[in-house]
């Protein structure tokens, strides 16, 4: 059962897509201007580093700058719907990951469309997550991770990035899968829940970790 959950969750985080906005019109002489590139999550995450990495490159390889702005919230959606509405003229990106898959179940009203608002430019990276624990819990396998949890329902607190975000999705994948209650703790990113962790304050998270694609 374990390594189902295990495949099933890298198969949607490996959803990761560098997309812009809109059918683009693409001039000879693009880019005449700086780029932006949107990251729909906080500032030193996963998704932001890895984002400030194309950026950097991307900038080298065009002769032109490419700027980082985060535009997080809603489990991502708010800085989609940034992109969507901007003018379809290539100069605004978006850095895309499995959460924007998954929006069109959790959200009843979005404002752009997930098929028709979007042109995929290419696959940048996989974020498989990892689960992780604090040392003062005495679980040293996901075996003694869920016996524990038995003995003490709804006792362990369960980070998440955020309500609507993959890590909550695959956090409550898990409970239901091995029939356990955690206390889920949302943060505004992973860059959030570190510091909690590490301190003690929360018991467990699904945290990511970059593969770029070669």
């Amino acid at each position: 059962m374990g390594k189902k959950i295990v495949r099933l969750v890298t198969l949607v985080l490996s959803m990761f897509v560098l997309a812009t906005s809109g059918n683009v019109v693409m001039a000879q002489q693009y880019p005449i201007k700086p780029i932006k590139l949107i990251v729909p999550f906080p500032p030193a995450g996963a998704t932001d580093v890895m984002g400030r990495a194309i950026a950097q490159k991307l900038s080298e390889g065009l002769g032109q700058t490419v700027l980082v702005e985060n535009h997080h919230g809603a489990g991502s959606t708010i800085g989609t719907d940034l992109v969507a509405k901007a003018t379809p003229d290539g100069y605004t990106l978006l850095l895309a990951s499995g959460s924007l898959a998954i929006a069109v179940n959790l959200y009843s009203k979005l404002g752009f469309d997930m098929m028709k608002s979007f042109a995929p430019v290419s696959l940048v990276g996989h974020v498989p997550h990892m689960l992780v624990v604090h040392p003062s819990v005495p679980a040293n396998s996901v075996k003694e991770l869920i016996a524990l949890a038995k003995a003490k329902p709804g006792q362990l607190t369960a980070a998440s990035q955020g309500n609507g975000t993959l890590s909550h999705l695959e956090l409550e994948l898990f409970m239901t899968a091995a029939g356990i209650n955690m206390l889920h703790v949302p943060y505004k990113g992973s860059n959030n829940v570190m510091p909690d962790l590490l301190a003690g304050n929360v018991s467990v998270f699904l945290t990511a970790f970059l593969r770029p694609c070669r």
